[in-house]
This record gives structure tokens, C-alpha cells and sequence, in this order.
């Protein structure tokens, strides 16, 4: 085996490498399994098809099939590593489980897309679990064992409460889409930030969406970005085309996708309370809390609680296609089953730059703040979310977007560190401060420690001369946009 098995074709996934290569020249007697789990087309068969030829072992894909079949499957591929040739027959997962183990005495076993199997063999994780504990067949050999699935919901329940294979595994990996700074490099749109923060809003950071879906187009410029979505992202030609959908057929748990559509699309439209989700459905609240729950097991989508009240929280969907699809395909789906993409773009503009852009830039504002918490406030924040602050004068609420709060302290007000602002397609001015400087005030009056917090404006259209001047003679006044927001700035 070597000493340091490395890959030089996977892009930015140094991190997941590093930890893959620990785990796998790990000598100690008790790194005997590893779980890795990410959404599809993240790049974790590339990752563990590459670790398993470095440093040697048996890789096997499962899939959607009986139990008779994969077992008959899992046969063939373990006769095929151990002479090249044949079959093994079992009659059970027990038998495979003792062959496996024997055949295979040294070096990475990985079994991937493992919830097809635990779907069709509920006891296969059980059964995992006797060949780890002392006594068992696992440590008759000194290969280790990496579970890999897509399914989110299935992978995250593994290692949770009393399932059997909870505390035996010595790594968990999530190999989650880049984030937005590393997926601008990928696409090679880092030059171009407006065009960056529109291509993200599309495809996130999922590496198969920039070469194998969209047969290595990218545009090369903002004045290419409508095109490109024309001829890609809305061609039912395309493989991106589908691949929302693909996205929640994939979860086991989900057994109503009209459903679950219409629960994303409340919450891609604005409606991302739970109440607000109900409502829009037209259905009492404790009619979607099922739905809602799957949802967020699956991570499709996150729920994020508001900055400024304990028991309120709103849903966010992590997967910005999904978001694209809820928002601007599913609307104009038989046209663009037609072919008239170009048609279905042009009345779904406006939506696309309030619905999908607009709240979206928000998001990449929040990340840039953790990502620049040190340079902002000097110290790291506890949480960084959006909120509302009722306003009693005016019996409106004041919308803030980013909201940073330093740790809490027994004993004394929370401290907020920063208030921000974010406006995709608007240069913005000091009414926009204004609001901001309201919403402290009001804070400080609910007994919130305001006396160092930043107020931050973060826009994609830039700032008027009054709010550059005033960001200039007051250091609490920070503005952000678009080149900085890609580090492109000091």
C-alpha cells in the first residue's frame, strides 16, 4: 500500500482527499469503518474509485435491485476481484458479508450508493455491525470498510440514534457542492462576479454541472449568461434540464413528488414560514409538518431560525437548482417540453431576478460575512442568519438581511456585531443605511449591546456618491460589492 496516495484530477477537494487518505493508511485497530454520503454528480465515486486503485481494494456500485439480485450482483463483482472471473453464491447478506471479509484482507472496501441495498436488505447494516464489533469476521482482516451513498436521509440515519453501526465509524464525510468562491474558479467566471453570482444562482456548486450536463458549455461573459441558459439549463435536449426532478426522485422517503414540488415551490416563491408554506397550499399546518420534516432530513432543504426571535425560523432550499427549477421552469414546463425556451425566458425574467437572484445574493452575502468575520469584527460571530425587527412606530418590520451576533455572555445583552443590507439590482443610498440605523436603534431599545455593531450594504449594482461618503468618514460603515464579495478588493 503506498504511503501517500494522492489524485491530481479532482478539482478543490483537497480537504475530502486528505481525510479519505488518513482514514485509509490509518494503522490503529479501531478505523475499521468510514461513511460518505453527498448529493449526486459531488464527485464521490471519482473520489473513492481513485482511493481504491491507489491503495488497493474492492469497489462495488450498487443498485436499485432485489435482494436476490444484488446479492447476485455483489457475487459477481467479489469473484471478479479475487480471481477474474466467476461467481460467488450466496444465499443471504450474512454469507456475502464472511466472503467479503476473506477475500479481501487488506486495503479499502467501499460499497457505494449503499441505501439501495439497506432498502432492499433492511438487516445488512445489523449484520455490518456483528463483523465490526470484537469477535467479528471484519477483524480477521485489515481492510477497511467506506459506506457511500446520495440518499441523504438514509446516510444521515446510519450513524444516528440506535442505529446499529452508531459510534463504529471512525469518519463521517459529507462532500457537499463547492461554495461560491471555488465554484467562480471552476467555471472560470471568477473574472466576471456578476456573472459569477448569476451562474451560481443556477447550478450552485455541483462539479458535474459545469462538464458532463451541460457538455462543457459555460458562458464567457454576462451577455452570454441568457443564452446559455436558453441552450442549456431550459433544452429539454440538455441532461441539466431534468436533473431537479432527478434531484427528489432520488430520496426513498419522498413517496409524493407533486407534494414536495409544491411545498419547494411555496418556499422558492417567498412563502418560507411554515405557516406561509400551509397557506399557500391551502392546507392546515399540521398537514405539511410531515413533509417539511422529510424535506430536511433529505437536505433539500434548510431551516434557519431568525436572528432576533428564539421560536421563529424560516426555510431555505440548499440546492439553488432546485430553486431555479421551482421558480422559473416548473412555471413554463409546457413550453419548454415545446422547445419554446426562449419564449418561457423572456416572461420568466422578472421572476428570476426577484425570486431566484435576489434571495440568493443574500445567501452569498451571509457566507461572505462568516468567510470575513475576523477582517469585519476582529472575532468570530455565533451565529449569522437573517431576522426580523418590528418596528412599533410605523407597525411595519424592518427585513434584515445579515445579522451577526457575537457569543453570548451569562450576564450581559447580546452583542450585535453587525447589521447588513443586501440589494441585488439596485445602486444603494443612505435611505438604505437609514433603515439599518432604525433597526439598531430598535435593538438597543430590546437591550441588544449595539455599541460597536457594523452596518454593512451589500449590493450587486454598486452605492450612490452620498453613501460612498458616508462609508468614508465613519469606519462602522461597511460597504460591499460585487468585486469584493470575490475578494477582488482589500
Amino acid at each position: 500500500m503506498p504511503d501517500d496516495p494522492q489524485t491530481d484530477h479532482v478539482f478543490a477537494r483537497d480537504a475530502e482527499w486528505a481525510a479519505l487518505s488518513r482514514f485509509a493508511l490509518s494503522r490503529a485497530p479501531s478505523t475499521r469503518l468510514g461513511v460518505v454520503s453527498g448529493r449526486h454528480r459531488q464527485g464521490k465515486t471519482f473520489l473513492l474509485n481513485a482511493l481504491a486503485e491507489q491503495v488497493g481494494g474492492f469497489y462495488f456500485v450498487a443498485t436499485d435491485d432485489t435482494e436476490t439480485e444484488g446479492l447476485r450482483r455483489f457475487g459477481e463483482a467479489l469473484a471478479l476481484h479475487a480471481s477474474g472471473g466467476g461467481q460467488y453464491h450466496f444465499d443471504n447478506w450474512d454469507q456475502a458479508v464472511d466472503r467479503l471479509y476473506a477475500t479481501v484482507p487488506e486495503g479499502i472496501i467501499v460499497i457505494d450508493e449503499f441505501p439501495y441495498l439497506a432498502k432492499a436488505s433492511p438487516v445488512l447494516p445489523s449484520l455490518l455491525q456483528r463483523a465490526l464489533d470484537p469477535g467479528g469476521t471484519a477483524r480477521r482482516s485489515e481492510a477497511r470498510l467506506l459506506l457511500c451513498g446520495s440518499a441523504m436521509s438514509v446516510m444521515g440515519g446510519l450513524l444516528a440514534g440506535n442505529a446499529p453501526l452508531r459510534g463504529r465509524a471512525s469518519l463521517e464525510l459529507v462532500v457537499n457542492p463547492m461554495d461560491y468562491l471555488t465554484a467562480a474558479r471552476f467555471w472560470g467566471c471568477d473574472h466576471d462576479p456578476e456573472l459569477a453570482v448569476l451562474l451560481h444562482a443556477v447550478v450552485g456548486g455541483t462539479p458535474a454541472y459545469r462538464h458532463e450536463l451541460v457538455y462543457s458549455d459555460a458562458p464567457a461573459s454576462r451577455d452570454e449568461f441568457d443564452d446559455w441558459v436558453v441552450r442549456t439549463v431550459l433544452n429539454p435536449m440538455v441532461p441539466l434540464f431534468r436533473e431537479a426532478r432527478y434531484l427528489l426522485a432520488e430520496e426513498a422517503d419522498i413517496r409524493d413528488p407533486a407534494l414536495y414540488h409544491a411545498v419547494l415551490g411555496a418556499i422558492a416563491t417567498g412563502h418560507n414560514t411554515r405557516g406561509g408554506v400551509a397557506s399557500h397550499l391551502g392546507r392546515p399546518s399540521t398537514h405539511i409538518s410531515h413533509p417539511l420534516t422529510v424535506l430536511e432530513d433529505s437536505r433539500l432543504i434548510i431551516r434557519e431560525q431568525d436572528a432576533f426571535a428564539s421560536g421563529k425560523s424560516v426555510y431555505r432550499i440548499a440546492e439553488p437548482l432546485i430553486t431555479f427549477y421551482e421558480s422559473v421552469m416548473r412555471r413554463t414546463w409546457s413550453f419548454l417540453e415545446r422547445g419554446l425556451a426562449e419564449q418561457a425566458w423572456a416572461v420568466s425574467g422578472s421572476g428570476f431576478r426577484s425570486q431566484v437572484v435576489g434571495p440568493h445574493f443574500e445567501e452569498l452575502c451571509r457566507e461572505f460575512t462568516i468567510r470575513n468575520s475576523l477582517e469585519l469584527f476582529g472575532e468570530l460571530p455565533a451565529q449569522v442568519a437573517s431576522g426580523i425587527v418590528p418596528n412599533p412606530a410605523t407597525r411595519k418590520q424592518i427585513q434584515v438581511d445579515v445579522a451577526a451576533l457575537a457569543p453570548g455572555e451569562p450576564g450581559r445583552p447580546s452583542r450585535l456585531l453587525a447589521l447588513g443590507e443586501a440589494k441585488w439590482g439596485k445602486t444603494m443610498g443612505l435611505r438604505h443605511l437609514e433603515r439599518l440605523r432604525t433597526a439598531r436603534d430598535l435593538l438597543a431599545v430590546r437591550k441588544y449591546d449595539t455599541e460597536g455593531t457594523r452596518l454593512i450594504c451589500y449590493s450587486g449594482a454598486g452605492f450612490d456618491a452620498d453613501l460612498r461618503a458616508a462609508a468614508a468618514g465613519d469606519d462602522r460603515i461597511v460597504l460591499v460589492d460585487l468585486p469584493r464579495l470575490y475578494g477582488r478588493t482589500a
